[in-house]
């Protein structure tokens, strides 16, 4: 056989190797694109199975009953297949809880509740449609009601620390009245009034057998959807390694008891820019702080 025979007969193979590579390769992507079956041939949405022992802070959600399994299933299924949304409240959720979850401790209030300010806020600085604002979403009235400074300059409900005590006293509050930390949790939703008016027009007793406004049929199967999910990531889906979440700098603490007049120099002796020292304290609603009056307020910079 000839050198040349030899090496047409090579190429003759390599040929046929590579055409079946480009076959199989233009089959896998006609299956991958085609329409009837779906966008990935490996992405399945599966049923998913209710965890037997779903409660908030101990109190068991009733699945026996349809339409409580049924507005359970909704949120956990909503809250699983969200995975964007899922993975960034995994991730601002390493940045918060640890502010919060001692608070709720120090206050008397059961862990769970660190799920209802996810729930309100998804931890953003955003502010609701209707005026709720901070990590807690109060309104201005019920904010300054329990003892938040609320106005142009200083408006603390976006004070983690302050606000979260007042969430602790709204709802034990609340808890105190029906006897039920799942009523409290509706009662943060629909108020204390709105809640108390349905339960005793339906001649009620407890959240699962009320017909409460739309949100709030929906609002404490989310915060408990959430804990299902935030609190076990793993089974449902989400896989991170444990820099890919958030975390807030180190901080300390000073007081002030005078005005500032320019929160950009006050920052700048400080090391730090506007920008910076706002995200530490979001509670500062202008450049300045007036503060006439003397009051001490805990401003917080970065650690050296």
């Amino acid at each position: 056989m000839s050198n040349t025979f030899k090496i047409v007969s090579i190429l003759s193979v390599i040929s046929v190797i590579l055409l079946g590579i480009n076959a199989s390769n233009k089959k896998e992507t006609s299956v991958i694109n085609d329409p009837k079956i779906g966008t990935h041939i490996n992405y399945k949405i599966q049923a998913l199975k209710l965890p037997d022992n779903l409660n908030l802070a101990g109190e068991r959600v009733p699945l026996e009953i349809a339409d409580v399994k049924e507005r359970m299933e909704r949120e956990l299924l909503v809250n699983t297949y969200w995975q964007s949304n899922g993975l960034l409240l995994l991730k601002r959720s390493n940045k918060y809880f640890p502010i919060i979850e001692p608070l709720l401790a120090k206050y008397g209030l059961p862990d769970d509740f660190k799920y209802l300010a996810l729930a309100e806020s998804g931890f953003t600085d955003e502010t609701s449609s209707v005026g709720a604002a901070g990590m807690w979403h109060f309104m201005k009235e019920t904010g300054k009601e329990y003892g938040l400074e609320i106005n142009d300059n200083v408006d603390e409900r976006y004070n983690i620390e302050k606000s979260t005590e007042v969430a602790a006293a709204y709802l034990k509050n609340s808890k105190s009245k029906f006897g039920s930390w799942t009523l409290a949790a509706a009662s943060y939703n629909a108020g204390l009034y709105g809640v108390s008016r349905r339960m005793k027009e339906q001649e009620v007793d407890t959240y699962y057998d009320a017909l409460l406004p739309d949100e709030t049929e929906r609002y404490v199967f989310r915060i408990i959807a959430l804990k299902e999910v935030i609190g076990n990531p793993e089974k449902y889906g989400f896989v991170f390694e444990q820099e890919d979440l958030y975390t807030l700098p180190k901080t300390i603490t000073i007081q002030v008891d005078t005005e500032i007049p320019n929160i950009t120099t006050f920052a700048k002796n400080y090391g730090l820019n506007y920008k910076e020292f706002k995200i530490l304290n979001p509670w500062l609603r202008e450049n300045k702080l007036n503060n006439k009056s003397g009051k001490v307020y805990d401003i917080k910079i970065l650690a050296k």
